[in-house]
């Protein structure tokens, strides 16, 4: 009875043993799939780091770009403001000088302005005074 009971016990330590050894083998089948996951995992963050990077350079030359396009089209309109700004100034000298002319013109032809004008230029003779002898 001893025997059998031994060699009982030690069947069931031979079937731990295939089942531990099943276990181990599964554990490193698993262990090997789960390398390989991770280096194709690893192999596509490196692919979408390079993409990011692309495409990270491409959004800097675009804002680069617009920035540059941007000084232009704002030094244009500043140009385009002092021509029309000094154009303005011009403009308004020549109806100032219109509306002088104008006012002197309206005074020399008034009633005023003639009575003005003829004493200013034509001189009456003194007042001739005769004596008699």
């Amino acid at each position: 009875m001893i025997s059998l009971a031994h060699g009982g016990k030690m069947r069931v330590n031979e079937q731990v043993l295939e089942r531990l050894e099943r276990v181990i083998e599964t554990l490193q089948e698993n262990n090997v799939k789960m390398g390989q996951m991770l280096a194709v995992h690893d192999e596509k963050l490196t692919k979408q780091d390079r993409i990011d990077a692309v495409l990270f350079e491409k959004v800097e030359a675009v804002h680069r770009e617009v920035s540059r396009s941007t000084k232009e089209i704002k030094a244009g309109c500043e140009r385009d403001i002092r021509l029309v700004d000094n154009r303005l100034r011009v403009m308004e000298k020549k109806m100032w000088s219109i509306f002088g002319a104008l006012s002197i013109i309206s005074f020399v032809v008034s009633p005023v302005g003639t009575k003005v004008i003829r004493g200013t230029l034509t001189q009456t003779p003194p007042p001739a005074i005769i004596q008699g002898k």
